[in-house]
């Protein structure tokens, strides 16, 4: 039998509001698990004790972040209406159905003035804690990668703007390096992070303008920036829509659980940011062993890094830049007994020098290279002159290869995405 009019909105009831919550309830199980009454302790310096106005409860404020979060809300404001209109909500914060729920802007306000990032690392080092505890945590093995954020800003909106070029963290360690490296083959030394050693005749530049151009700048980069949201950056990648973003470089266990984060403007690549995450996360936990991150990572500056400090990175395989229809790469065999290369056609390049970037420079024998059935295929320059490179620290990436190899170490990189 079909009824109609079912409008019985104005009956008076008396309920309980925990009888409005489905038992099976997500926020039900979060509520039961985690007492949230630790977090009083980290934020009573941050009150006035005898003075000014009772305040909302921090509880309650971190409450509503926590569930802005678990539910995808897009916004404090959103986060707040909400709030006041979803029994649950009201239930996990404490609030009765007629008591008014906190303004969104009293909630910005406090995590914007009150709450410093102190106080937020904190109640994020204490909620690992509570996973280590429950036997959730497994930080043996580390997932490091970036994801980019989009940013509120309109692309339209953008100024040029030159700012000093950031210094390498390694760049001292390298230049140490180098110069050893320098010494040992009877190199001179280089004097200073900007000017090459002098040399005891004149020989031909081979710098293209282009760098010659970028070193007169002395130091400084041209950036695009955001005229509404100075702080993000502008990020173009492959096939990518070119947008303002930022990137939240984060480090998680194999069951998923961050252990570390760091954003950064959505222009700083992945390898300039892992420093200050591995730094970080190995800090807090000295118990990590592998660490597994994707192709981006494998630099020379980072496996030395890694494997240094006795333990392993896994990544995935990068294919090496060659030129198009040229040798392949693993044809230019390295031998370290003679310090030298063997080409494919089974000349020597002989040792020429190491740069400032800690490449050492193999180089041909123009007269042999003049004559070569497969010049074509080995370097397009006028001198008939090939130069390899490898890296002082190229030891370090061999050392990844084969852990790409290892079945332990292939097995972790082989983890789901999803999970890390």
């Amino acid at each position: 039998m079909l009824e109609r009019g079912k409008m019985d909105r104005d009956l008076v009831e008396f309920v309980v509001i925990d009888q409005l919550v489905p038992k099976e309830h997500l926020l039900r199980k979060i509520d039961a698990a985690v007492d949230f009454t630790h977090l009083y302790e980290m934020v009573e310096p941050l009150y006035c004790e005898d003075n000014g106005r009772p305040s909302i409860d921090p509880v309650v404020l971190f409450k509503m972040v926590l569930i802005q979060h678990l539910y995808g809300l897009p916004s404090l404001r959103r986060t707040a209406e909400e709030v006041s209109a979803n029994n649950c909500y009201r239930w996990f914060l404490g609030y009765p159905l007629q008591e008014e729920t906190p303004h969104f802007s009293t909630v910005s306000y406090n995590f914007r003035h009150r709450f410093t990032e102190e106080t937020v690392d904190r109640v994020f080092a204490w909620i690992l804690d509570e996973v280590a505890k429950a036997g959730y945590l497994s930080p043996k093995a580390v997932f490091i990668d970036g994801t980019h954020i989009k940013a509120n800003a309109n692309t339209k909106k953008q100024m040029k703007e030159q700012i000093p070029t950031a210094a390498r963290h390694y760049a001292k360690e390298l230049m140490e390096e180098v110069n050893a490296d320098r010494e040992a083959h009877g190199k001179k030394p280089f004097d200073d992070d900007n000017d090459p050693p002098a040399s005891p005749r004149k020989h031909k530049d081979n710098t293209s303008k282009k760098k010659l151009a970028r070193r007169k700048k002395q130091g400084f980069r041209t950036v695009t920036k955001s005229v509404t949201d100075p702080d993000c950056g502008l990020f173009v990648k492959g096939e990518h829509r070119r947008q303002f973003a930022y990137e939240a470089h984060t480090a998680c266990d194999k069951n998923g659980f961050v252990l570390e984060t760091v954003v950064t403007p959505g222009n700083v690549h992945d390898s300039v940011a892992f420093d200050e995450v591995y730094d970080k996360v190995t800090e807090n936990f000295p118990q990590v062993e592998a660490v597994v991150a994707d192709a981006a990572y494998k630099t020379p500056h980072i496996c030395k890094k890694v494997f240094g400090d006795s333990r392993v990175l896994s990544t995935a395989y990068k294919r090496p830049q060659t030129m198009k229809n040229g040798h392949e790469w693993w044809k230019y065999v390295y031998d370290e007994f003679y310090n030298c290369v063997i080409c494919p056609e089974y000349q020597p390049l002989k040792y020429s020098t190491t740069n400032r970037d800690g490449y050492r420079e193999y180089k041909s024998d123009p007269n042999i290279c003049a004559a070569c059935p497969t010049k074509e295929r080995c370097t397009h320059s006028r001198d008939c002159i090939k130069t390899v490179q490898r890296h002082i620290w190229k030891d370090y990436e061999e050392l990844a290869d084969d852990a790409r190899y290892t079945p332990v170490y292939a097995q972790l990189y082989k983890v789901p995405k999803g999970n890390h």
